[in-house]
């Protein structure tokens, strides 16, 4: 990502109900699967700001990878230098099969070898651990937004499931997500991709602001009950969610 969104992110991802519900959500699947211990480790890949990895430092060991200079600092800085390795997706500076649970949450878009990073997954997490991908979701969202981030793609669910190896992951749980916001979502970017073509500038991004507590405590309430359940699966939504096992 460009340096400015390292700050807009660092501003608002611990009160936003997009970051603050998708920390809650991967606990919440976490705890379901495969519980933490103090013992064990968790490695979260593409860590950015670190709050996920700050939060679960509390539970269990952890190590942040990230390979941006403005996450390196901030990720010392909140966890200490020994507790933050340098590396990307496709290159994780760990030892095979030592990792309990892996992490990477809106990293996969911004790899251009995907398929390459969840092989790097399957190498450093041991059998029976557990892999947690959050990823943006339906092509049809592309918008100035992916772009600014450094997006390579959105993913269906189908297209999500086909970069995972089957003979190394057992699939657990793949489903869309952020269900409730996707009417708004899409109906924003369309509009903001007409203004584009116009050659109208508008100011600033809705996502880079944090709505007033009722409404930020609504979306992150409808965000998390909708993702952290397994009776209904939804043809679509603005992200995707995977939970995988290794075999």
């Amino acid at each position: 990502m460009n340096p400015e969104e390292y700050t807009k992110l660092a501003q608002i991802e611990t009160k936003h109900w997009f970051y603050a519900g998708k920390r809650d959500i991967v606990s919440w699947w976490i705890e379901r699967v495969h519980p933490l211990k103090r013992n064990h480790l968790l490695v979260d890949c593409g860590a950015g700001m670190g709050k996920f990895v700050q939060e679960m430092q509390a539970r269990c060991q952890v190590y942040a990878v990230d390979n941006h200079e403005e996450s390196l600092s901030v990720l010392k800085t909140k966890l200490g230098s020994d507790r933050v390795l340098r590396g990307t997706c496709g290159e994780i500076p760990i030892q095979a099969a030592s990792v309990d649970t892996l992490t990477a949450l809106d990293v996969l878009e911004h790899v251009e070898d995907d398929v390459a990073g969840v092989r790097e997954f399957a190498r450093v997490v041991r059998s029976q651990g557990v892999v947690v991908i959050t990823v943006p979701a339906l092509p049809a969202l592309w918008s100035d937004w992916d772009v600014v981030l450094h997006h390579y793609r959105r993913y269906t669910r189908s297209s999500l499931l086909k970069i995972i190896p089957t003979d190394q992951f057992e699939v657990l749980h793949c489903a869309y997500i952020n269900v409730a916001a996707l009417p708004a979502v899409y109906s924003m970017r369309a509009f903001r991709g007409v203004c584009a073509k116009l050659g109208i500038k508008l100011a600033g991004r809705p996502e880079d602001y944090v709505p007033g507590p009722l409404m930020n405590g609504l979306l992150q309430n409808l965000f998390v009950k909708l993702a952290c359940q397994t009776a209904v699966k939804f043809p679509a939504g603005v992200g995707l969610l995977a939970v995988l096992r290794r075999r």
